[in-house]
């Protein structure tokens, strides 16, 4: 059984136990968090929402939240003497999805 969850304006196709890394959650950690689900198969079928599912849901515990690795963005014009280097650091919260019902 997996679902296809949305959260952060991305979707994720997640299984019970997967741990996955989503956009920074307002959340605690050890907090339960339940997402949305757009589609959902089980042994009956595949289910597809408009834009969600009726009555699925999926639950999932926060382990942490943190910041991703650090990339360098450059920026510049040609012949212009215009040049501007910074860095990035995308937050992140790290779930492990506890349950899906169907």
């Amino acid at each position: 059984m997996y679902a296809v969850i949305e959260t952060g304006g991305k979707q994720y196709k997640v299984t019970n136990g997967d741990v996955v890394f989503v956009e920074k959650l307002d959340v605690e950690n050890d907090a339960t968090v339940d997402f949305k689900v757009v589609a959902v198969s089980t042994d009956d079928g595949f289910k597809v929402g408009a834009p969600y599912v009726d009555g699925a849901t999926v639950t999932g515990k926060v382990l942490k939240t943190g910041k991703g690795k650090k990339i360098t963005v450059f920026t510049y014009k040609p012949k212009k003497s215009s040049k501007r280097k910074m860095g990035h650091r995308q937050l992140y919260t790290k779930v492990q999805i506890e349950s899906i019902n169907a």
